[in-house]
């Protein structure tokens, strides 16, 4: 009976040292969801927050590189500890921390390191605030407005949106990483051949930097793209036409270099065609009534005596 005393006490013992262990390897952090220390870095966190418009837009392409997503812990003094996340008993919605990107958490879990790369499981996740954007224009409030543009094409030449003024103009934006992207590019490919004569001209400004310009080089003999591309687009540029931060997006531009149409997602062909040739019908009804008015207009009399 001793025995079996002794025996249930070391048993306890065991256990208690044990869950004594797991309490102490269960820890509560609060910080920022962040898609990578590269973003991170851009700018003094201390004085500028992460999480614009951009930010967001960018973490985009960093989670669909496969770059790791992270809790950044920023202490007093300003110095910050990045946490890779790994999913425990919480369960997030997507397949990704994609929708957590920007926001300040707390999350609790176990922390483990290895070879100076710190990781949280994280067992519970509290959102304590989400960053707070100005307002962006809405689609129907940029129509009548002027765009311009200034971007490098592919052999670094500055090209600027007003040099296609006289042209109806189909700007697209696009990523190399953005899958409905690559779906559209066959039906603005085919609205290039049938409306170039026109005097329709489609340009395609492209997301990815110069450091990606072998992925751009290849997506557009991929997909066989028959007009200019320019790269180095942003979320900002996105934004002011109406066309939010998400990818694609596309703006139809007038002759004066007015925005007729802003089109968030991927375009509808039939859509498209509509608004050019309702464009190429006006054009083409002004010109007769122009056309008319000169040959009305009586010719002056001759002051020279016969």
């Amino acid at each position: 009976m001793k025995r079996l005393i002794v025996s249930a006490l070391l048993i306890l013992t065991a256990y208690s040292v044990v869950a004594a262990q797991k309490a102490a390897d269960t820890v509560t952090l609060e910080g920022q969801i962040v898609c990578c220390t590269d973003c991170w870095a851009k700018a003094d966190r201390k004085t500028t927050p992460y999480g614009t418009a951009a930010d967001l837009a960018q973490a985009v392409q960093c989670v669909a590189n496969g770059d790791p997503t992270l809790l950044a812990v920023m202490n007093t003094e300003g110095a910050t500890t990045f946490y890779q996340l790994e999913q425990g008993k919480f369960k997030r919605p997507g397949k990704n921390w994609l929708d957590y990107v920007g926001k300040r958490v707390e999350v609790t879990g176990s922390t483990r390191s290895k070879k100076d790369v710190h990781h949280v499981r994280i067992d519970e996740l509290k959102v304590l605030a989400s960053p707070e954007f100005p307002a962006e224009p809405s689609s129907q409030s940029v129509i009548g407005t002027e765009a311009e543009l200034v971007l490098k094409d592919l052999f670094g030449v500055e090209q600027r949106l007003s040099g296609y003024r006289g042209r109806i103009v189909v700007l697209n934006f696009w990523a190399t990483y953005c899958i409905p992207c690559r779906k559209e590019m066959p039906d603005l490919a085919a609205i290039q051949n049938q409306y170039a004569a026109l005097g329709v001209q489609v340009i395609g400004a492209a997301a990815d930097d110069t450091n990606a310009l072998p992925k751009v080089r290849q997506f557009i003999k991929e997909t066989r793209l028959n007009f200019p591309v320019w790269i180095g687009a942003t979320a900002t540029d996105m934004q002011r036409f109406g066309l939010g931060s998400a990818l694609p997006g596309t703006l139809v531009i007038g002759r004066d270099g007015k925005i007729v149409a802003s089109i968030r997602g991927v375009i509808k062909p039939a859509d498209l065609k509509k608004h050019l040739d309702h464009m190429l019908a006006l054009a083409e009804k002004q010109s007769k009534e122009q056309l008319a008015v000169v040959k009305e207009k009586p010719a002056k009399a001759s002051s020279v005596p016969s």
